[in-house]
């Protein structure tokens, strides 16, 4: 029996099994989400009749969920109903309902009220094939408002419904990056080196944060001019821009110094790193602090493409940055 031959019966029969088993499992999801959106629709309709208000504190749901208990098992409680309730009313077309999102998905999607925001994590819940888990975290973070940030009222509109596109480097840089996960309390004292570390303890979670695309390289990424050291503290490469991307820590308030460091680390890249088809490199300088007046103007005149973003330790205000948001909408419509 020839080696090679069985080895690809083998592989053939695994593909098979493989791709049935993810059909199967997208089918019963399907299913599932259809006979939850079909449930919501009937109990919408049931109010609509005037025969009860369904809302979460009235009789009807208790009721339900004891007699569908009782006729077909365990599965029914009056949140779940609640939720599928909620579920048609925001999705009225079923055919809007994406068959890649679980139920799961669809429950933390519907604590997002505001119906830009809730486009984006649904699209991007898709495109970057997050789990619940992950979509949860990411509202939290406020990712969809510190994007938007960035953008005039066109691009929210575009983040809202295409997802996050990545073409040029603006598109990766966030402001302020969210470091929650790394379990530090604010009032830590931190060493540079200290939190370089915990990044890269935390690499996936550093990585979910960065972004879709970003490949790790190394730490302390040694650069020799003349005789001379120096150290990029994390080097990425970024595979859909094609391009290094360096970050710089600092822990305290960034200065017009380390602009002009970062700026010599993407110089040298551009010149001793970069291959044949590559894009020129991406500086991003990740601080505790900056003067907005201090950056413009050290940034002023500089060709690579340089950035300095905050971070912070905790979940931000996401009314805050909900009424950023709506500034650069109202601004635009004036």
């Amino acid at each position: 029996m020839s080696s090679k031959s069985y080895q690809t019966l083998l592989a053939e029969i695994a593909e098979t099994l493989g791709t049935a088993k993810a059909k199967a499992i997208a089918a019963v999801n399907a299913e599932l989400l259809l006979s939850y959106w079909s449930i919501g629709k009937y109990i919408a309709e049931y109010e609509l009749k005037g025969q009860e208000k369904a809302d979460y504190g009235s009789h009807l749901y208790k009721k339900l969920a004891n007699d569908l208990t009782l006729k077909l098992g365990k599965g029914f409680s009056r949140s779940g109903l609640y939720l599928m309730k909620q579920f048609y009313e925001a999705y009225p077309i079923v055919q809007a309902v994406s068959g890649q999102l679980t139920w799961s998905h669809y429950t933390v999607l519907l604590g997002v009220s505001d119906l830009s925001a809730r486009g984006f994590y649904e699209k991007q819940a898709e495109l970057e094939h997050w789990s619940s888990r992950v979509l949860k975290r990411q509202i939290q973070s406020g990712l969809f408002m510190r994007l938007a940030l960035s953008k005039d009222k066109d691009g929210v509109l575009q983040l809202a419904k295409e997802g996050q596109t990545i073409q040029e480097a603006q598109d990766i840089v966030k402001d302020p990056y969210v470091l929650e996960f790394l379990g530090i309390p604010e009032d830590e004292r931190l060493t540079e080196k200290g939190l370089e570390s915990k990044l890269i303890f935390h690499l996936q979670n550093f990585l979910l944060e960065l972004g879709k695309g970003f490949s790790f390289i190394g730490r302390q990424q040694r650069i020799t001019i003349g005789d001379r050291h120096f150290y990029v503290d994390l080097v990425f490469y970024h595979i859909i821009l094609r391009c290094y991307v360096l970050i710089d820590l600092k822990v305290g308030e960034v200065q017009h110094e380390d602009v002009g460091q970062m700026n010599m680390y993407v110089n040298y890249f551009k010149t001793e790193r970069k291959n044949e088809g590559d894009a020129d490199p991406i500086g991003i300088i990740l601080c505790a602090d900056k003067r907005e007046v201090i950056i413009e103007y050290a940034l002023g005149g500089i060709t690579n493409q340089l950035f300095v973003s905050k971070y912070q330790l905790y979940f931000p205000d996401k009314e805050q940055l909900q009424e950023k948001i709506n500034q650069i909408l109202d601004t635009e419509n004036q």
